[in-house]
């Protein structure tokens, strides 16, 4: 993949506090309220409407987002090379799969539209209810109201059904994870989590309750997988007065629920660093490539100078380090502020997030007068990680006004670091015409292939599920790949303004190349009459090969030297294998390029290879790495990057003796 670099970029490390300094939050350090295991989701009864207390809550707007521009917006399109005239370079590619997700069978708006794709199952949850399919598109569980996965559970958790939900498949364990709100006004507030005790979504589940607060809502929870944690971000609001009550951020024992064990929280209040601190989503995993080993999760927040409290358009960037063996040690950025500060007004990426002055009634839909809300003061989930071994990168979107004229269009960005700080690598406003364009999500497949799906709506176009993305060789900052429908919108909304409150695009586990979106939309014109899309597609060039080390390497002496075997790899027709010496590679202090002898066999069809290595003298060793090769994909020699101190494949690329 080509290395692409933008001039301009100005970094702010360890920023100071812009508002009244004080002393650092403290970690706070719990326990689960309880825990268990649930029989199989197909033995569980589903819990009726009439069983549960079915409610939503409504957002609070953040503070920060007043509704004044600054003056300094810009008030064109063009964002590094991508206007509204953009020349397409190609189409997209069309939907795989399209079909109907779960519609508003609880009377309830938004549908807070979510899902995640895993190995055999796509698995998506809305506002109030969730369902399974296969990845045919066969319904296989539900839709079922949300609690029913804590039914026998007792609690909160089993009556309540409060929404907010998030589906998430963790690919580190193979596992699920399912959560939502429970909650009773105005001094009790959980967090209902489910991990799935096998790969499988509709077997048996682990299920906690955890408790946030006796004052303070958690609200627009915020998911993202990581090692060692389960991290959460939330925007708080006072119970009472349902006011702006500051950034939250959670970490959850991830390796004991795994286990249905008691698991721990850690929490840190950011209210009183900085009360304008909000929005802020954790990182969540994509791809094979896994964090650097004890690397803490990542918090972004989207800033505009336009909310009055920063002097730049801004991405705020924090690192929470969990410390499970002493969690009171904990720690969330330099003090509770963050880590580093990226200045987009610097760096050349200004934008507007002021649509309608951040009222609900902002984007307009064919056939009404009533125009539906932008949701443009936060970034838009994911905020997807992908570790390259050359580099790590965050890929993560927002809405804003393209023009000055509540023109609504999808500001995306892909950061990059490479050792050093985070930094700007492209970015982008993707609005090629005078259709309104939000409530998207970002992600890249593992070929560097970027998508983002969203909402387009106009008043001559009914509120609409598309999707538009870029190849690695496409020019920076531009998504030229013509977009495509999902699904067109045969209806407009006339009940209720809100819209969202979020969507999102996720990456098949399995080939690293297909994408899974699910949106909302309307089949005919009504007041909440919402249902879903859920569709797939993948870029023709995409392909990607799994790596062969994690599944395991066998070594067999057998004349005239030494067998050595491998697992297939997805996607995989042929394996290189090179060796080298272990006392040269440890001489060398792990320098591959130097240590690596010989392209011990090249483009082997098979899994398993004799090579006529004599044996190795007493005291030394030789080492063997295979890596899948084939149909156009360049697999890895690396077989777990989180158990290395540093990539291997760039030294043995550059190694004398490395296979073609």
């Amino acid at each position: 993949m080509p290395h692409l670099s933008i001039a301009g970029l100005a970094l702010l490390a360890a920023a100071a506090p812009d508002a009244a300094p004080s002393k650092p939050p403290v970690p706070v350090v719990a326990q689960d309220v309880k825990h268990d295991l649930s029989p199989p989701l197909f033995l569980i009864r589903p819990k009726s409407d009439a069983e549960v207390i079915a409610a939503t809550h409504e957002p609070v707007r953040l503070p920060k987002a007043r509704g004044s521009r600054s003056g300094n917006e810009p008030r064109i399109a063009i964002e590094k090379g991508e206007s509204a005239g953009e020349s397409p370079m190609g189409p997209m590619p069309f939907p795989l799969l399209s079909f109907d997700g779960v519609a508003n069978r609880n009377n309830i708006a938004p549908p807070d539209t979510n899902g995640d794709v895993g190995p055999n199952h796509y698995v998506q949850w809305v506002n109030l209810s969730y369902a399974v399919w296969n990845k045919q598109g066969t319904l296989v569980f539900g839709p079922v109201n949300g609690n029913t996965i804590w039914a026998g559970f007792g609690g909160l958790c089993e009556t309540r059904n409060n929404g907010d939900p998030i589906a998430l498949y963790d690919p580190i364990a193979d596992r699920w994870l399912l959560s939502q709100l429970a909650f009773i006004d105005f001094n009790n507030y959980h967090q209902c989590i489910a991990v799935s005790q096998t790969p499988d979504p509709t077997g048996a589940w682990y299920r906690y309750d955890f408790l946030f607060s006796t004052s303070l809502l958690n609200d627009y929870p915020k998911f993202g997988v990581w090692p060692d944690a389960y991290y959460l971000g939330v925007n708080q609001q006072s119970g009472p007065s349902r006011t702006f009550a500051g950034q939250g951020v959670m970490a959850f024992e991830r390796d004991k629920m795994l286990q249905g064990l008691p698991a721990r929280t850690v929490y840190f209040d950011l209210f009183g660093v900085n009360s304008n601190f909000s929005g802020a989503i954790p990182a969540d995993l994509d791809g094979p490539g896994r964090p650097p080993p004890g690397a803490p999760n990542l918090f972004v927040e989207m800033d505009d100078d336009g909310f009055g409290w920063t002097p730049i358009d801004r991405l705020s960037i924090w690192s929470f380090h969990v410390d499970w063996n002493d969690p009171p040690s904990s720690t969330f950025g330099v003090g509770g502020n963050p880590d580093q500060v990226i200045d987009l007004t610097a760096a050349g990426y200004p934008f507007d997030s002021d649509l309608c002055g951040y009222v609900s009634e902002c984007i307009p839909q064919l056939g009404v007068t009533m125009k539906i809300d932008a949701l443009s003061d936060r970034l838009m989930y994911r905020l997807v990680y992908r570790n390259w071994g050359d580099h790590e990168s965050l890929t993560v979107n927002h809405s804003v006004d393209v023009d000055g004229t509540d023109h609504a269009g999808v500001r995306w960005y892909e950061l990059r670091r490479t050792g050093g700080s985070w930094g700007v690598h492209q970015a982008g406003t993707h609005a090629p015409d005078g259709e309104h364009r939000w409530m998207g999500s970002a992600a890249m497949d593992g070929s560097g292939d970027l998508a983002v799906g969203y909402s387009l709506s106009s008043a001559t176009t009914a509120p609409t599920v598309r999707y538009a993305g870029r190849l690695p060789s496409d020019p920076p900052g531009t998504l030229p790949q013509t977009e495509a429908t999902l699904v067109a919108g045969m209806g407009s909304q006339t009940g209720v303004r809100r819209w969202g409150d979020y969507s999102m695009l996720a990456v098949d586990p399995v080939d690293d190349c297909t994408f899974w979106y699910t949106q909302e939309y309307y089949a005919a014109t009504s007041g909440t009459g919402w249902t879903t899309r859920i569709g797939s597609f993948r870029f023709p060039s995409c392909v990607a090969c799994a790596e062969v080390g994690r599944p395991a390497i066998v070594l067999a002496k057998e004349a005239p030297g030494v067998r050595v075997s491998w697992a297939a790899a997805r996607n995989a027709t042929t394996y290189d294998a090179v060796s080298g010496s272990l006392l040269a590679l440890r001489g060398s202090g792990g320098n591959f390029a130097s240590a690596t002898a010989a392209c011990a066999a090249d483009d082997v069809s098979g899994t398993s290879v004799l090579l006529g290595d004599p044996d190795p003298p007493a005291g030394a060793g030789t080492y063997y790495l295979v890596r899948a090769t084939g149909t156009g994909c360049r697999g890895s020699y690396d077989d777990d990057p989180a158990r290395l101190a540093g990539p291997r494949d760039p030294g043995i690329a550059a190694a004398p003796s490395a296979c073609p």
